[in-house]
């Protein structure tokens, strides 16, 4: 079984930069689809990006493709997610989720982190 732990979230002014990152453990991070998701208080949670096994395939939620790039370092075990351009419509709390499968739907990973909270003010 796979334990997440999120860190890199913080308060970040409009247009900014934040780096989040996700360390794995527990298991084999290669057998892994690797995803971020986000939640802001009142909606649910939204897909924001996933990336394959071997770090070669990446997809994106709309909103976000042009100013957040996910990424993998297996050796290191972890992820990360880079998020540029900072809106307020970006403050959540950011979750690492981690399953055999591929998908975009929270229904499609079985490993979550506790999350870490990404405040954008304006």
């Amino acid at each position: 079984q796979v334990q997440l732990v999120e860190s890199g979230g913080g308060l970040v002014q409009a247009g900014g930069s934040l780096r989040l990152s996700c360390a794995a453990s527990g298991g084999t991070i290669t057998n892994y689809t690797m995803a971020w998701f986000r939640q802001a208080p009142g909606k649910e949670r939204e897909f924001v990006a996933a990336i394959f096994r071997s770090g070669t395939t990446t997809f994106y939620g709309d909103s976000m493709k042009a100013r957040f790039t996910i990424s993998r370092d297996n050796a290191k075990k972890t992820l990360y997610l880079q998020m540029n351009s900072l809106k307020p419509e970006d403050t959540a709390v950011y979750y690492c989720a981690a399953d055999g499968r591929a998908g975009i739907y929270r229904s499609d990973y079985d490993y979550w982190g506790q999350g870490t909270q990404v405040t954008v003010s304006g």
